[in-house]
């Protein structure tokens, strides 16, 4: 008994070590904070994602610190206009830790509703990023937004759709809690991050950014949209694929 946990426990940390180290160069590298406007995309949050359904919601918490804390390294190293906000641990660590923990027990939860009523709740996310969209161009056209910024829209609409219809055609029950559970590990990362930034620092945020203090949420939402479908998908194809092939293994 003592062995089993001994062993389980090794387990966890060279788990805990290699997904820390992948989240590591994707910090340090290009591939991991891909520049969207004036902030990045992550990808870095998929280890996270990863070693939280694999192996649990402490081995998803660790690797989301280390995440965490290579945003404020980043930030220090490799600043942007608005890399003051990731000093603060409140937004960069905590938000990034909870991403294991959310991730962990949506899946888990999930498992346990079945496959249709955990499509429905997929369907419903997708449904509800699509519906927000076609607002933002709704209200785009008939305001002084940019044309660029209807038409980053229009593309992320159109892939929420392709993901729509990939998820109940191509996928149908299969990998369907794994899906969810990744994309609500997505929206724990963007909705944690950018709250904190509303509650602390919303000011001086959008004034670093060029925009009225007045436009704060507005400014705030639209970088989660165009930050968190992004990051949605490709956490979707990747954790979907890689969860998989280790359960295969």
């Amino acid at each position: 008994m003592k062995n089993s946990i001994k062993n389980l426990s090794v387990r966890k940390m060279v788990i805990t070590s290699v997904l820390g180290g992948i989240t590591a160069v994707l910090g340090l590298t290009p591939i991991g904070l891909i520049p969207v406007g004036p902030t990045r995309a992550t990808t870095m949050h998929i280890p996270v994602i990863i070693g939280a359904i694999m192996e649990g919601p402490l081995v998803g918490a660790f690797v989301g610190l280390i995440f965490g804390l290579i945003s404020m390294f980043q930030a220090i190293t490799n600043p942007t206009p608005v890399s003051f906000v990731f000093l603060n641990p409140i937004v960069s660590v905590i938000p990034r830790i909870l991403i294991g923990i959310t991730s962990h027990y949506a899946y888990k939860v999930l498992k346990g509703l079945g496959n249709k009523r955990t499509l429905w709740m997929l369907n419903a996310i997708w449904v509800s990023i699509i519906g927000y969209l076609i607002y933002g161009i709704y209200s785009g056209i008939g305001s002084s937004q940019t044309n660029w910024s209807v038409l980053i829209n229009a593309v992320f609409l159109l892939l929420g759709i392709v993901m729509l219809y990939y998820t109940n055609k191509k996928l149908k029950t299969q990998n369907i809690e794994i899906i969810t559970s990744a994309i609500v590990g997505t929206l724990t990362n963007t909705i944690g991050v950018l709250f904190s930034i509303y509650i602390l620092y919303a000011e001086s945020f959008v004034e670093k950014l060029g925009y009225s203090v007045n436009m704060a949420r507005k400014v705030i939402v639209g970088i989660g949209i165009t930050n968190g479908i992004p990051e949605a998908i490709i956490a979707t194809i990747i954790v979907t694929n890689v969860i998989a092939a280790l359960k295969r293994n």
